[in-house]
């Protein structure tokens, strides 16, 4: 899928240049031309030579070398694509500035194809409003901006910031250049993600674990298939930052719910990631319920029940899709929920399973859909199982064009 294409990686001064290795080597193996721009804080942290080894061409990171010019405007129109991975809060803001200062900044401002960033720095530097501005200026300009992973950082800290591994920014770019890079150009699509809180008192509410990184992985994933997403998102400190996607942000079921019923009428793809709460308080407490020496007995009412009203609203040519975390008879209550709410699709996945469910980053999903079909994953990170997904809808949309 990449053979012969011709790609430019930009590599700046982040301790994730390591991976960088990896990623030439995983471009090369699928037959990819790689030319190499390295900053000078680059090479601090990984040896052009290594770079220069693994893509079979001598690295380049400066302007003029030896009393020869390098060429940056045809470098940048030489390209099919330019990947700046890792991508630093440094660099970052000088493109967002259209700073030109070193051959790479030149070959970004010269480059007439896509440009892909894979961002990667401190959680502190990243949530920065400084860096957050520059990374949706860039995004708003039509380039393209890769999730940040989470996990253990260079400070030794844990949160958002890593770079994206280099088997994801693989697929990424195979997705991009497949003969249906964007196949659904022109499409709409509503995601709910996160939990719902339902209020008890003012200080206290009923809810679940769900952080809402799978459907937030959905919605970006619809994206790069060329979407257009608005995603409604629960109470939960994760984000997005993709280009391309409008974000409602909800507190309760009741507040889900309006949102997606205002939008729903004229959307495409409804993927309904959300764990909804079930049931909230009947009475809300307008003072905080203070502790006694009995028990306190609290009386429950259902929520709105989103997806069968969806379900039931869906007009022809919609597509729906479901989510079902199960504990026990997995199978039967996902079918069972495919059929009951008018799903087209349904994605299963079970607490049993090491690595799956609420909190994590990774997910084992099977898809079920309403003509029969089941397709069962292995154990992947979650924007991986997003891809898969999308791809499902994908799938159901060519079904649907030959039939």
């Amino acid at each position: 899928m990449l053979k012969g294409k011709k790609i430019v990686l930009g590599v700046t001064g982040s301790i994730a240049a390591y991976k960088s290795a990896h990623l030439v080597r995983l471009l090369v193996k699928q037959d990819a031309q790689v030319r190499v721009v390295m900053t000078a804080a680059a090479e601090g942290f990984i040896s052009p030579l290594t770079l220069s080894t693994l893509s079979g061409t001598r690295v380049q990171s400066e302007l003029v070398r030896e009393e020869v010019w390098n060429n940056h405007v045809r470098l940048g129109r030489w390209a099919d694509l330019l990947l700046i991975a890792p991508a630093s809060a440094n660099t970052l803001s000088k493109m967002a500035a259209g700073v030109c200062d070193n051959l790479l900044t030149a070959v970004f401002l010269s480059s007439s194809c896509p440009v892909v960033f894979a961002p990667a720095m401190d959680e502190d530097m990243w949530l920065h409003s400084a860096v957050q501005s520059n990374v949706r200026l860039l995004g708003s300009r039509g380039n393209y901006i890769l999730p940040v992973g989470e996990g253990e950082l260079a400070s030794g800290l844990v949160g958002e910031g890593r770079m994206a591994e280099p088997e994801e920014i693989l697929e990424w770019l195979e997705h991009y250049f497949s003969a249906a890079g964007r196949p659904l150009e022109g499409r709409t699509a509503l995601v709910t993600a996160g939990p719902t809180h339902e209020p008890l008192d003012p200080v206290r509410f009923l809810g679940n674990r769900s952080s809402g990184r799978m459907g937030i992985s959905v919605a970006e994933a619809l994206v790069s298939a060329g979407a257009t997403v608005r995603l409604v998102l629960g109470p939960t400190h994760l984000g997005t930052r993709a280009p391309g996607i409008a974000v409602t942000r909800v507190e309760t079921a009741k507040e889900m719910r309006d949102a997606c019923m205002e939008n729903a009428a004229n959307t495409d793809i409804l993927v309904m990631a959300a764990a909804v709460a079930d049931y909230r308080p009947g009475s809300v407490s307008p003072e905080k319920i203070r502790k006694s020496s009995g028990p306190l007995r609290l009386e429950l009412e259902k929520t709105p029940d989103i997806l069968a009203e969806m379900g039931r609203e869906k007009r022809p040519g919609q597509i729906l899709v479901g989510f079902s975390l199960e504990t026990d008879h997995e199978t039967d209550n996902a079918l069972r929920k495919l059929r009951e709410k008018n799903l087209d699709l349904i994605v299963l996945n079970s607490l049993k399973e090491a690595g799956a469910g609420f909190g994590g980053t990774t997910n084992k999903v099977t898809i079920f859909g309403k003509e029969g079909s089941e397709t069962r994953y292995p154990l992947k990170s979650k924007s991986a199982v997003a891809a898969d997904i999308v791809k499902a809808i994908i799938d159901l949309y060519h079904v649907r064009e030959a039939s």
